[in-house]
């Protein structure tokens, strides 16, 4: 039997893996569920073990399934940096990425490290905010890209995500029972603000704003005291926190656009190729973005700041 291990075979284990089905896998690679399925065939059959256990429709990964998936994990790493290698051009020089402080631990890690994997000579200098700043440091050349969170699309980004705007508070915590709602939210450029406010709005709950400074840890800080709740997009509520449901009758919350914005195509190599990695890590975790969605949300709407006080 032949010691050479298909690079492809492995590839695609390695998708199955991350994406947790063929499907996604399939949909990762831009091949079909068969051919796929045929790929893990031919990797079990090659190195005479299986690696996945097969149940009600589910693939689990099975102890020889662990046992190779940290090396196949550095092999197809260390093949696609080879090729990188070989065959792009050699990006030297510095990318500067907006990110909205909130989904920084969400999203930005893998991106991060698997970029400056591949490109190691590149420096990277991620600038967080608010959507509304970053946007304006965009438009004003100051950052090379950046991802917002938006209510809708303007015409210049593209969607990478559509996720749902929930109430946070303290485990085991209070705030959300008192009278007026103790707040945490960000100053008057927050995307998520109007939208809150208008919320309590239209339910009649009078509220008051405990917090309103566009500063993550201090919002957190507040809620962990439980002297506040909190906006946050669903993907996002830290392990601290605890989503607050249905029963507390706070009202439902909207979903907002986790947007991209880049340069014109072709004006900044760098970037573009940091682009490339966020979308790819966006497919790989939540596969493509909702196009149906995107068409009609295509306006952006102008939403009024509520006033400061506390009753509708």
């Amino acid at each position: 039997m032949s010691r050479d291990i298909d690079i492809g075979l492995l590839r695609a284990f390695v998708a199955v893996v991350d994406t947790g089905s063929v499907t996604g896998a399939a949909r990762l690679l831009n091949r079909t569920q068969a051919a796929v399925s045929q790929q893990l065939k031919r990797l079990e059959e090659h190195l005479g073990t299986v690696l996945f256990e097969r149940r009600h429709k589910r693939l689990l990964l099975g102890p020889a399934g662990e046992r190779l998936l940290g090396a196949a994990q550095r092999l197809v790493a260390l093949n696609d940096e080879t090729w990188g290698a070989m065959t792009t051009p050699e990006f030297h020089g510095e990318v500067t990425l907006g990110v909205p402080t909130d989904i920084v631990p969400t999203y930005i890690p893998p991106i991060l490290r698997r970029f400056t994997t591949a490109w190691p000579q590149v420096r990277v200098t991620l600038r967080t905010g608010n959507s509304h700043r970053l946007l304006e440091a965009f438009d004003h050349g100051e950052i090379d890209l950046t991802m917002t969170t938006d209510t809708a699309s303007d015409g210049r980004s593209e969607l990478l995500r559509l996720d749902r705007l929930v109430w946070v508070g303290a485990p085991g915590g209070k705030a959300h029972t008192l009278t007026p709602l103790p707040i945490a939210a960000g100053d008057t450029s927050c995307r998520f603000r109007p939208i809150v406010l208008e919320a309590m709005r239209k339910v009649g709950r009078t509220w008051r704003l405990v917090i309103e400074v566009s500063n993550q840890v201090a919002q957190d800080a507040a809620v962990r005291a439980d002297i506040a709740v909190a906006p946050s997009l669903r993907d996002s509520v830290p392990d601290f926190l605890k989503l607050i449901g249905p029963e507390a009758g706070l009202p439902d919350l909207p979903e907002f656009m986790i947007n991209l914005y880049t340069p014109p195509a072709g004006t900044n190599e760098i970037a573009d190729e940091l682009a490339r990695h966020i979308r790819a890590e966006f497919s790989r975790r939540f596969g493509p973005p909702p196009e149906g969605r995107r068409a009609a949300t295509a306006r952006r709407r102008s939403l009024a700041e509520p006033s400061r006080a506390g009753s509708p």
